[in-house]
């Protein structure tokens, strides 16, 4: 029970990254249901708020792998994403997004 939780977790995670993250084509992530050990260590914890979720996106495969980190609320809402990401449409994003910070 515990397992499928998390992974619906994680499904959550992927699909609130992609609508945060701005990208021309679909990106590439490595999470815990889809780990890649040249990205980097990923992992899913349930915390005091809810559960934090780590990983890596790539918007393609010459792009670079980009880590990060979310919180997320015990109804799967996003509390903070946290990037390093150079991209300028994402730098921007974040001005106007409280939920988003992104570090070279």
């Amino acid at each position: 029970m515990q397992r499928a939780k998390e992974e619906a977790v994680v499904m959550s995670a992927r699909e609130i990254l992609r609508s945060q993250i701005p990208s021309e084509s679909d990106l590439e992530i490595a999470d815990p249901l889809a780990p890649n050990r040249i990205a980097g260590k990923v992992y899913i914890y349930p915390s005091d708020t809810g559960w934090d979720v780590s990983g890596h996106y790539r918007r393609n495969g010459s792009d670079r792998w980009h880590p990060f980190l979310m919180s997320l609320n015990e109804q799967v809402e996003l509390i903070t994403l946290s990037v390093r990401d150079e991209d300028e449409a994402t730098r921007n994003a974040a001005v106007t997004n409280p939920k988003l910070s992104v570090s070279p």
